[in-house]
């Protein structure tokens, strides 16, 4: 007897499905997937430019992985904490958003730094590319638009002066060579 090689429906098998629901059934999936899970309804409320708010599940989410509750003894994860930020480039992508969020995690990664004092090198230097995404974002933004970024991206280079490990040094070395010291 031959065997029959099973794979992973693909794309093209969801969309060739999705071409025999009429308009009541494919909005009656969008809002299955939208009742399963508060990802995918943060992915709709970003794609589609729902709610006054629209990173604040992304935002609530970076903080919980970046800067845990060290009461509750909560884990912490990079990755979890940067999934997040992907997830947003994936539902909407837009440069000011990614700005945002990467700025808030760099913010949240300093206050957990400052409150505890933790010497973990993968931890500063997920901190240090992170900042540098930041600025490659921030310079993606009409120079109009800027300046509320960049009083918060200098205020970072200035805030990790208390954590160590030449994080300060990294974040102005990436400062200088973003040309932001200039006039």
């Amino acid at each position: 007897m031959a065997s029959e090689k099973k794979t992973s429906p693909s794309w093209s098998d969801v969309r060739a499905a999705l071409l025999t629901f009429d308009h009541a059934g494919l909005q009656g999936l969008v809002q299955d997937l939208y009742a399963a899970s508060k990802d995918n309804q943060a992915f709709l409320h970003a794609r589609l430019g729902l709610g006054h708010d629209q990173l604040k599940h992304y935002k609530s989410i970076i903080s919980r992985w970046i800067n845990p509750d060290s009461t509750r003894d909560q884990p912490i994860s990079v990755s979890k904490a940067k999934k997040e930020i992907t997830d947003y480039k994936k539902a909407i992508g837009r440069p000011d958003g990614l700005a945002e969020l990467s700025l808030f995690y760099c913010e949240e990664a300093l206050s957990f730094l400052e409150s505890c004092g933790m010497e973990d090198e993968g931890y500063f230097l997920a901190l240090i590319r992170m900042y540098a995404q930041a600025l490659n974002l921030v310079s993606k933004i009409p120079v109009t638009e800027r300046h509320a970024y960049v009083e918060r991206l200098d205020k970072l280079r200035s805030r990790a002066r208390h954590v160590g490990w030449g994080v300060q040094e990294e974040l102005n070395d990436l400062w200088h060579t973003a040309g932001l010291d200039e006039p």
